[in-house]
């Protein structure tokens, strides 16, 4: 959606303006790393004979930078294409959890929760809990979108309160808290398959948890909900106290109560979990357990319990949204619970379209030693600037989100970024766990200011059913505010954080 800021626009709505049309102008996340993986090509024939005098630590002789060009490396590339695809990480991990969140949806075990949760709550609490909301929904990839965020207006209009600060609240936490949550979701092992390749480009023995960063990134949520909470009624909602109703002002039907049979599904779906959760525990607690590992821990690498937690997440979501649709009637036959997994599928097809052009990316610029050099380049620069680690953790976060605005995709984004940042912090001594913390912050934080990100357009929709000549200035304005107070606050939190110790998830580490 393009607008033209009027001629008295302020500068925030010239810049959003100008961001639009240089975004625009960008080609599709897939063809841009085609693009990306001809460059490689390009710059490794050109750099194989240049002698840059660094020694690589993984062999301990200088670094040669291996031309891609060549007869050898291409038939090397060609041949294995499939393999490339077929290995790389991010895909398995995410396509197995969104099987089983794929049924939750389907069943309507998802939309029957958020309805609950939504409408039990006391009207002092309504904002929080919208966030809360929002943030919870993370689980279910993108539907706190398409449910949550219209949700969260026609809930505030029933209120009496404005529908766009609901709408805005809601947006805050599905988006501007992208990266918290309380509950482990499908983002987790994708951002962490893509820093675990690009930290292997150093060391090819590095394995990182799914979990690595989820303690932060579950305390993270009280502070996104209260910043959201605060910035909401304080900011945004006065803002708007005069702004006139003119568009759809019935509340939708997408807040009715549940049904009887919702009811006791919703509930028997819940026990369902919880069942699941219990039997977990009741097997991993004995010294003896399987899920141990070798050292008897659950958390160790190499546990089975660490290696099970994308299968886990799969079952936990598969078995309440199965037993709420028998109990609901929205299962009829084992079909429908396929027809689930069917239709979560499709909407990854252009994730795996994404993700076919990444991973041959990322083989050629792992072959071509490309990363390698630029990370011990770049290392050596940040060496002799001197740098703070606090500093240098505060640049990746600004990179990603000042990146965020052109880069709509977060994988496509870590994609582009994790090849170069992670081996290059590694070299200076900063582990993937925490480079990959620090650009959660910044690509969460600007996701609500940036109209190429693509349910941008879908939110200016939401907002026009109550304000007519709503645009994409009107949410950007109603936006600003979470997003300046997210990065800030955010950035502080995390450096807090690593300042007192605290660790990131599980298996993770500060140093490497």
């Amino acid at each position: 959606m393009n607008a033209s800021p009027p001629a008295n626009a302020g500068f925030s709505q010239r810049a959003l303006a100008a961001v639009e049309r240089i975004g625009n102008r960008l080609p599709d996340p897939a063809v841009l790393f085609i693009g990306l993986l001809a460059a490689v090509w390009i710059a490794s024939w050109g750099l194989s004979y240049a002698s840059f005098g660094v020694i690589d630590p993984r062999t301990g002789n200088e670094l040669q930078v291996a031309n891609q060009l060549s007869g050898e490396a291409l038939t090397s590339f060609f041949s294995s294409m499939v393999t490339n695809f077929a290995h790389f990480h991010p895909i398995g991990v995410v396509l197995v959890a969104m099987l089983g969140i794929g049924v939750a949806e389907h069943t309507g075990f998802f939309q029957a929760a958020l309805r609950a949760m939504l409408r039990t709550t006391a009207s002092w609490l309504l904002t929080p809990m919208v966030i809360l909301v929002g943030i919870f929904s993370h689980t279910a990839a993108d539907a706190g979108y398409v449910l949550v965020i219209p949700l969260g207006g026609v809930i505030f209009y029933a209120a009496g309160r404005h529908p766009l600060a609901g709408i805005a609240a809601a947006f805050a936490g599905v988006s501007g808290g992208f990266s918290a949550n309380f509950v482990p979701s499908a983002v987790d092992p994708m951002l962490q398959g893509i820093s675990q390749s690009a930290a292997q480009i150093i060391d090819g023995s590095i394995e990182l948890n799914p979990l690595n960063n989820f303690y932060f990134t579950a305390t993270s949520s009280l502070l996104i909900i209260g910043l959201g909470w605060l910035v909401t009624e304080r900011v945004v909602e006065p803002r708007l106290a005069d702004q006139a109703l003119d568009g759809e002002l019935e509340p939708s039907s997408g807040l009715e109560a549940l049904t009887d049979r919702e009811s006791r599904g919703l509930s028997m779906a819940l026990w369902a979990m919880l069942a699941g959760v219990l039997l977990l525990v009741a097997t991993a607690w004995p010294e003896t357990s399987s899920w141990r590992g070798p050292n008897g821990s659950l958390t160790e690498r190499g546990a089975p319990l660490m290696a099970s937690i994308v299968p886990l997440i799969f079952v936990l979501f598969l078995l309440p949204g199965v037993v709420y649709g028998v109990r609901a009637g929205t299962v009829r036959s084992s079909r429908d619970v396929i027809e689930g997994m069917t239709q979560a599928m499709h909407t990854m097809a252009y994730y795996l379209v994404i993700m076919f052009f990444i991973a041959q990316f990322l083989y050629a610029f792992t072959q071509s030693n490309l990363g390698v050099l630029l990370a011990l380049q770049g290392a050596q620069l940040l060496k002799s600037w001197g740098l703070p680690t606090a500093l240098m953790i505060t640049s990746v976060v600004l990179l990603t989100g000042a990146l965020n605005l052109f880069v709509g995709s977060a994988s496509a984004k870590w994609a582009l970024l994790a090849p170069i940042l992670v081996p290059m912090l590694m070299e200076v001594g900063i582990s993937p766990d925490l480079t990959q913390a620090a650009y959660r912050v910044g690509d969460s934080t600007t996701n609500i200011i940036t109209p190429l990100m693509p349910y941008f357009p879908l939110v200016v929709v939401y907002c026009q059913r109550y304000v007519k000549d709503a645009g994409i200035g009107t949410v950007a304005a109603m936006m600003l505010p979470f997003s300046l107070t997210f990065i800030a606050c955010w950035s502080i939190f995390l450096l807090a954080w690593w300042g007192l110790g605290f660790p990131l998830g599980l298996q993770s580490s500060y140093t490497y």
